[in-house]
């Protein structure tokens, strides 16, 4: 069972783009949130809390579709839920349904809590483990927000419109407004704009009792150019920009149609007709692409029913203690990590996705076609799925060591590896790719291998984690052109360039990874002369000085020549031409003998990553369609007699890429 409002969040968006189109019809959903609360409390074991949860939501639906609000109760269940959902009065239907949609996509966020409130500035969602139709007021949880994009008045500016008087006369102006005309009213007094909207639910003296109390706690924003009271009973806002309506001021005093007014109902006429057809046409996608996802799903419940890998949603929800803070052991792009204990004793590792898109389908559909097909000592074990309840669950072997990144760079190390536990880890590893490679019965490209990507079972042995990004091609195909998705510092740079992935992308992640089990340093954290570990290997390699590069923590109990070895090994396969670096076969054989001959590395392409924080955590985080932060530029620097068919004939190339050119990446942090 899925939500079904979590197709629609597609739609706040889609509204933007008429919003700009449309200047003259004002349509604006107030999808910004003001505020989100969440409640500590759970539902008591052993109870079916989240799947009641869903259905209570889904006649709530059915409710705010007629009438704009609605209000529901289940009484049957341990604990009650109550729910409510209002629209502000002033938006449209349409305006309503997209703020509902908004709404009910951002409160689960709160589960598996008994009581939560969302107040978005069009709309207001409820629910709670009491009846709380009747109360205007609530000490512990009535806030104030006054965060604003506006910013706040100076004095100048507050002395010319004399901002302070004019909220109080706004609040008391609105206020009797709301009182008189059924719990809703708007104003607009000297450059200030006001809006409050009690709820339904609550009397006439309760919206007085909740206004006055958000009138006098509102004040408090001043300077602040906004200011939203969040009560129990009802919401007030105040701007010094007009952000409701026009309908609603019609709404307070009626006025004869002018032609302004005709040429706004054409022109919203217009629009209208323009969205309509669109959302039709939508509407036939969406129809199409479920009917392929329920198909998608009954293959895999049918496949997984056959062979006994089916779990039930309530049997990995008691597992997990659901899904308790304490028992959370990861964090990924895709979704969250639990550790929990089977029926039968058994401990496993149980992978929550939740909030469903496009994007999130794919990369599920995709993580369970390709690991349920392959089997290998070195790769992780998919035990099973649920895809029935209120989200989707992928449970695998859990490994006590968790991965390979927190032996090695964590600096209250839990056990230092020695020599021969790494390099049985990169022999074990690169025995996984080949496999993946050629071994199994489809070309498997995994596109993120990394050292949180491996995972250490009791014997310190390597399995090859999280397929959410592998891509598999036929036989008969050189590459494949396909988004850039990854980790930075991992990626190759024809990859990075030119979109064109193969083997050899996975190839140069390997190499990566081993000159970071070998030097015990992260090859995207900077020290002292600022270089990556590329850089460092590769100086002293042509000065003849590896065994300098090796983990200190080794303290010279390392055979030299073997770890020399590895290393050109790690160079050879991180070097910037594709053509140029061995298959994983290869590297196996190289790792294997003792006497096989390693061919003479050229220069790995320099990756520079200067706007990422060296300090930061392990984890990463996937992008797809902004990044905000902490990367503003990524450049890869590589010798010309290294790039070949990308280089400049004339001097070494960077390569410089914002991060709109780069959606789908995955930044290690």
């Amino acid at each position: 069972m899925h939500f079904s409002t979590s197709n629609l969040a597609f739609l706040p968006w889609l509204i933007f783009f008429f919003i700009n189109l449309f200047p003259l019809s004002h349509s604006d959903p107030r999808i910004s949130e003001a505020g989100l609360l969440c409640d500590h409390n759970r539902p008591p074991p052993n109870t079916s809390y989240i799947p009641i949860f869903v259905k209570e939501m889904q006649v709530l639906s059915k409710l705010v579709t007629a009438n704009d609000w609605g209000k529901y109760h289940v009484f049957n269940s341990t604990p009650p839920i109550y729910a409510l959902a209002q629209c502000f009065q002033d938006l449209s239907h349409t305006d309503c349904l997209l703020c509902y949609a908004a709404s009910r996509t951002r409160l689960p966020r709160c589960l598996p809590s008994v009581s939560a409130r969302i107040y978005l500035d069009g709309c207001f969602l409820r629910y709670d483990n009491h009846s709380f139709y009747n109360e205007s007021t609530d000490p512990v949880r009535d806030r104030v927000n006054c965060s604003s994009s506006l910013g706040k008045l100076d004095r100048n500016e507050a002395a010319t419109l004399k901002f302070e008087k004019g909220i109080g006369e706004l609040i008391d102006n609105v206020t009797e407004s709301a009182v008189l005309n059924g719990g809703f009213g708007v104003s607009a007094m000297k450059g200030v704009y006001g809006l409050a909207q009690c709820w339904k639910t609550v009397s006439k003296e309760g919206c007085r009792e909740c206004l006055e109390k958000a009138g006098k706690d509102v004040k408090g924003c001043f300077p602040s150019r906004e200011g939203r009271a969040l009560n129990a009973g009802c919401y007030f806002r105040y701007s010094t920009k007009k952000f409701f309506s026009s309908e609603a001021e019609k709404l307070k005093k009626h006025s004869g149609v002018s032609k302004i007014g005709v040429t706004l109902a054409i022109a919203l006429a217009a629009a209208a007709f323009f969205m309509v057809s669109l959302f039709a046409a939508y509407a036939a996608y969406v129809r199409m692409s479920k009917k392929k996802e329920r198909s998608n799903l009954r293959q895999i419940s049918n496949s997984f029913n056959r062979s006994g890998l089916n779990f039930k949603y309530e049997t990995l929800e008691k597992a997990t203690d659901f899904f308790a803070p304490s028992k959370k052991i990861g964090q990924g792009g895709a979704g969250s990590v639990y550790v929990g204990t089977l029926p039968n004793g058994t401990t496993v590792a149980v992978k929550r996705l939740f909030f469903h898109t496009r994007q999130w389908v794919d990369e599920f559909f995709n993580e369970v076609n390709i690991i349920s097909g392959v089997q290998h000592r070195n790769l992780v074990k998919l035990l099973g799925c649920s895809i029935e309840g209120p989200e989707s669950l992928l449970v695998y072997e859990y490994f006590p060591n968790k991965s390979l990144d927190q032996f090695l760079f964590d600096k209250e190390n839990i056990q230092i590896l020695n020599w021969k536990q790494r390099i049985d880890i990169i022999v074990g590893t690169a025995e996984g790719l080949a496999y993946l490679h050629g071994g199994a019965e489809q070309r498997i490209i995994h596109r993120d291998i990394k050292s949180s990507n491996i995972l250490l079972d009791e014997c310190l042995a390597p399995k090859i984690a999280d397929f959410g990004l592998a891509r598999c091609f036929a036989a008969d195909k050189t590459h494949l052109s396909t988004g850039i998705a990854g980790t930075l510092g991992y990626m190759a740079p024809e990859y990075i360039v030119r979109g064109q992935l193969t083997e050899k992308a996975d190839v140069y992640s390997f190499g990566v990874l081993v000159l970071e089990i070998v030097c015990g340093k992260r090859n995207n954290a900077f020290i002292e002369d600022s270089t990556s570990v590329l850089q460092t290997v590769w100086k002293l390699y042509k000065t003849d000085k590896l065994a300098e590069s090796v983990d200190p923590c080794l303290k010279d109990d390392f055979p030299a020549k073997e770890v020399c070895k590895v290393l050109q090994i790690g160079l050879l396969c991180t070097q910037a031409s594709a053509a140029l670096r061995p298959s994983m076969d290869e590297v196996v054989q190289m790792l294997a003998n003792e006497d096989s001959e390693i061919p003479m590395p050229n220069q790995p392409p320099f990756l520079s990553t200067k706007s990422l924080d060296p300090t930061s955590s392990t984890g990463s985080y996937s992008i797809y369609t902004s990044i905000s932060n902490a990367l503003t530029k990524i450049e890869v620097e590589v010798l010309e007699e290294d790039l070949h068919d990308l280089k400049d004939p004339k001097r070494g190339i960077c390569w410089s890429m914002s991060d709109r050119e780069i959606p789908g990446l995955f930044l290690a942090r």
